[in-house]
């Protein structure tokens, strides 16, 4: 292995490492594990989360390309895009951990999501458990809907994955 192959490994080990060691930064930012629904591990119901953001639209992932991060499985559309994901991973994991932002809005934790439902506000990934409403709801309000489910995100993780770990 060349002195650059190194370097770059390192590199890509350390852009894994240190969101989980910033896990704990702020609301916005993800949670350190990823909402998988009630089935199997994979985030995002499988869609690829860098594709919201280059695409400017929901797309469908591959489990040939994928990367583990948080926990959980995440599937790419391109290998480009999986390599997006690992060299930034904060940048596009979804906020709230994958939880709709209304329900984390309204202090409860909708593991339904609705990869289709989805907005980019700031920079950053929104989803939400339906398309219906979120022109009225969300769109129309979108900074004091995002503010409310900062100040809720806290204990509604905490909840959501301690039941998760504890098989619950």
């Amino acid at each position: 292995m060349s002195h650059l192959e190194t370097v770059n490994r390192l590199l890509r080990t350390a852009a894994l490492s240190a969101p989980l060691l910033c896990s704990g930064m702020g609301a916005a930012y993800a949670a350190d594990h990823a909402n998988t629904g009630y089935f199997g591990n994979v985030a995002i119901l499988g869609y690829d989360p860098v594709a919201y953001f280059i695409d400017g639209r929901a797309t469908k992932g591959s489990p040939e390309i994928s990367q583990k991060w948080l926990g959980a499985v995440w599937y790419f559309a391109s290998p480009k895009h999986r390599d997006a994901f690992v060299s930034e991973p904060i940048h596009y994991t979804p906020q709230y951990g994958g939880f709709c932002t209304g329900g984390v809005s309204a202090d409860e934790a909708s593991a339904n999501i609705d990869p289709e439902a989805w907005r980019i506000v700031g920079g950053k990934l929104y989803l939400f458990s339906g398309r219906e409403g979120l022109e009225q709801d969300f769109d129309a309000a979108a900074a004091e809907v995002i503010a409310k489910a900062d100040l809720k995100w806290p204990q509604i993780e905490a909840k959501e994955f301690k039941a998760r770990a504890a098989g619950n």
